[in-house]
C-alpha cells in the first residue's frame, strides 16, 4: 500500500498528507503560528460570503483550516483514485484526480472547518493580533539582539500562549543578550523592537 502511494497518480495526496503532518508538528511543539493574526486581514467585505462558505468567516485560526483542508484533500484523492481502480482497474491521472479531490475535498472541508470551530474551545479568545504583544515582556532564546540582526525571543500572551518573535533593539546602538529580559515597544511588520529591562529608561517603571 506504500510503494502505491509513491506512485505518480498518488503522489499530490501524498505530497498533500506529508504538509499537513508538518503543519500537525509545528502546532504540537507549541509555536502558536496557528494563533497569531500577523495582519492577515483577509477582504472584510467578503465576511459572510466566500469566507463563510470556506469556513473562515468564524475565529479557526488560518493553519488549523489548512490543516483540515490538506486532510480532506488527501483523503478525498485517496477515495477517487481506489474508485477508479476499482471501476477501470487503473487509477485517474494526477491532474484529473487532483482536479476531483479540490473540488470534493474543498466540499467536505467545509463541514470540516465548522465542526472543528464549534469543538475546539477557546479560538475566540486565543486569536489576537500581533499588536497585542507590545508592551509585554518576552525573553531573549540566542544569540545577541542587534539593530538589523534580530535574535529569537519568547513572549507569552494574555492567554498565556507562547509566541517567538524576532526582536532588535529600539536604540540603534543598543545590543541585547541572550537571556535578557525585555519590553516589546513597537513593531515593523514581523519584527518587533524592545528595550531591555536595564535600560535606564526602565528603571523608573
Amino acid at each position: 500500500m506504500l510503494e502505491q502511494f509513491l506512485t505518480v497518480p498518488y503522489l499530490p495526496f501524498t505530497i498533500a498528507c506529508v504538509v499537513m503532518i508538518g503543519i500537525g508538528l509545528i502546532e504540537a511543539i507549541g509555536l502558536g503560528l496557528g494563533h497569531l493574526d500577523l495582519d492577515g486581514d483577509v477582504g472584510g467585505d467578503m465576511h459572510g460570503g466566500v469566507l463563510d462558505w470556506l469556513g473562515l468567516g468564524g475565529e479557526l485560526p488560518i493553519l488549523i483550516w489548512l490543516t483540515s483542508l490538506l486532510g480532506c484533500f488527501t483523503v478525498a484523492g485517496v477515495a477517487i483514485q481506489q474508485v477508479a481502480e476499482g471501476w477501470r482497474a487503473a487509477p485517474l491521472a494526477w491532474p484529473l484526480a487532483t482536479a476531483g479531490a479540490l473540488l470534493v475535498g474543498g466540499l467536505l472541508n467545509t463541514f470540516a472547518a465548522r465542526m472543528l470551530a464549534r469543538i475546539i474551545p477557546g479560538f475566540e479568545t486565543s486569536v489576537i493580533s500581533s499588536d497585542d504583544l507590545l508592551r509585554q515582556r518576552a525573553t531573549v532564546l540566542e544569540g545577541t539582539a542587534r539593530r538589523g540582526a534580530p535574535a529569537r525571543a519568547k513572549v507569552v500572551d494574555r492567554h498565556g500562549q507562547a509566541h517567538v518573535i524576532m526582536v532588535e533593539p529600539h536604540d540603534d546602538r543598543d545590543a541585547i543578550a541572550s537571556g535578557s529580559t525585555v519590553l516589546i515597544v513597537r513593531r515593523d511588520g514581523a519584527r518587533f523592537f524592545a528595550l531591555a529591562d536595564d535600560d535606564t529608561f526602565l528603571r523608573s517603571i
